[in-house]
Order: structure tokens, then C-alpha cells, then sequence
């Protein structure tokens, strides 16, 4: 995810419209939510594993943020807000990856941490930042995490 979110970042450093920025995001954001979901289906090994036990919870935990996100995206966009997006997504990305890491490795809620600062850090900086913050977060952290993840506990 963290390497499609750089390209998402490359791809619209450019891009004068807000509205194109908003659509190429829009579907970097799909994209890594195939890629999670395949990721998570692997792991579970089982579709019932993923259904019930910790992957339910991990689910439960993880969606309602998310859902948020999407709602405030779409009130976001309808004012025009597009400088408030990278902060608001980062931040409430931060706190599904924390709060899903109640059911995972002791580094994910770390990892959600860092997506919450620098959500924070977006929602206070111009424009001009996005384009870092959003590479920082679902590229940077998600790299390095993953890496660390990937290594220590398998995956």
C-alpha cells in the first residue's frame, strides 16, 4: 500500500486541479483497500478465521473510523475543503490503525500514532504540505511498518 500511495504522491504532485488530485486519491484509496483486504484474507487463511475471532474484532475496530473518514470526506469535498483532506485522513487512519492494533502486534498501534501527529501536523499547514504529509504517512509509515512487520512477525 505504501508503495502505490508514493505513486498516488508522484502522480499528483503536478496536478493544478484539486478536483483530479481528489479523484486520482479517491482511487488510491481503493486500490489499497484491495490490496488490505487480499492481505488480510491471506493471512486469515480461512474465510471463517476472518468471519469470527480476531478477525472480526479487527475488522469491528477498524471500520468505524474508516467509515467516518469516508463521511467527513464527502462533506469535505462538498465545501470545497480540499486542504483540510490530507490532514483529516491521516488522522482518522491513524486512529483505525490504533485502534485495531488492540488485536495485533505491539508496533501497529505505534504505527497509528504516527499517522495521528502527523494528521494533526496536516490539519494546521497549508496546501503546499499535502503532497509531504500524505507521502510521509500512507507511503513512509506504511513502508517502514510493513517492512518491520514483515520481518519481525511474519507478516
Amino acid at each position: 500500500m505504501g508503495v502505490t500511495a508514493l505513486t498516488t504522491v508522484a502522480i499528483t504532485y503536478a496536478i493544478g486541479s484539486r478536483e483530479l488530485w481528489f479523484l486520482a486519491w479517491m482511487g488510491e484509496a481503493i486500490i489499497a483497500s484491495v490490496i488490505g483486504i487480499i492481505g488480510t484474507l491471506r493471512k486469515a487463511k480461512t474465510r471463517r478465521a476472518f468471519l469470527q475471532g480476531p478477525g472480526r474484532k479487527f475488522a469491528m475496530s477498524l471500520l468505524p473510523a474508516l467509515v467516518g473518514g469516508a463521511i467527513l470526506t464527502g462533506a469535505l469535498y462538498k465545501y470545497g475543503l480540499f486542504g483540510l483532506m490530507p490532514g483529516a485522513w491521516l488522522l482518522l487512519y491513524g486512529v483505525a490503525v490504533m485502534s485495531c492494533g488492540t488485536y495485533s502486534v505491539n508496533v501497529v498501534p505505534i504505527m497509528g500514532a504516527g499517522f495521528i501527529l502527523l494528521g494533526a501536523v496536516g490539519l494546521l499547514m497549508p496546501w503546499a504540505w499535502a503532497h509531504v504529509l500524505l507521502a510521509m504517512g500512507f507511503g513512509g509509515l506504511q513502508i517502514v511498518f510493513g517492512g518491520l512487520i514483515a520481518r519481525r512477525y511474519g507478516g
